[in-house]
């Protein structure tokens, strides 16, 4: 394909490759508030690309077809990149995982030595955007920020990592925190 996928093309890939019902309709939800976010954030200005948005949080979750671990965001980018899709959207299906993983948490984790981060904006749109989302539905920050500490520790140092998204988020909506 090398291109990035329409929201129709996207969708089809995601029951081509065998995702449950369940990981749709969470990639469904993921995907209306990470375009209604992308969208504000354009609104200010801000050079942001919609399509890439779109389709990154449709197959953020592609590899969970794999693995319900850590690594369905590295197996999800092995299938993006069987399906020849584009570099930028295999990064945001790679680092989607947690708030971004650096090379050293990488490593702990198993995950092949590489870094994780999130980097561009719109892999950051996705990856908040599925931090906000539970199963289907919109959850608050605070709820998110709750369900990391219970599920990492109240010390990890992707807590610190989500709080610093959630920031930045905001102030590029022009929201105080």
């Amino acid at each position: 394909m090398n291109r990035i996928p329409t929201k129709d093309e996207a969708e089809k890939i995601l029951y081509e490759v065998g995702c449950s019902k369940r990981v749709i309709e969470h990639s469904k939800a993921v995907t209306s508030l990470a375009v209604k976010i992308a969208e504000e954030i354009a609104k200010k200005g801000v050079n942001v690309n919609l399509k890439l948005v779109e389709a990154g949080a449709l197959l953020h979750d592609i590899g969970r077809v794999r693995t319900r671990s850590v690594l369905h965001g590295y197996y999800g980018g092995e299938i993006a990149r069987k399906l020849n899709l584009p570099e930028p959207l295999i990064n945001i299906i790679e680092k989607h995982v947690g708030a971004g993983i650096p090379l050293d948490e990488a490593v702990k984790l198993g995950l092949p030595p590489k870094n994780y981060m999130l980097e561009t904006l719109e892999e950051k749109i996705v990856a908040y955007a599925d931090k906000r989302i539970k199963h289907n539905r919109v959850i608050s920050f605070k709820s998110s920020l709750k369900e990391f500490k219970v599920k990492l520790g109240e010390n990890h140092p992707a807590i610190e990592r989500l709080k610093k998204l959630h920031r930045e988020i905001c102030s590029l909506l022009g929201y105080e925190f």
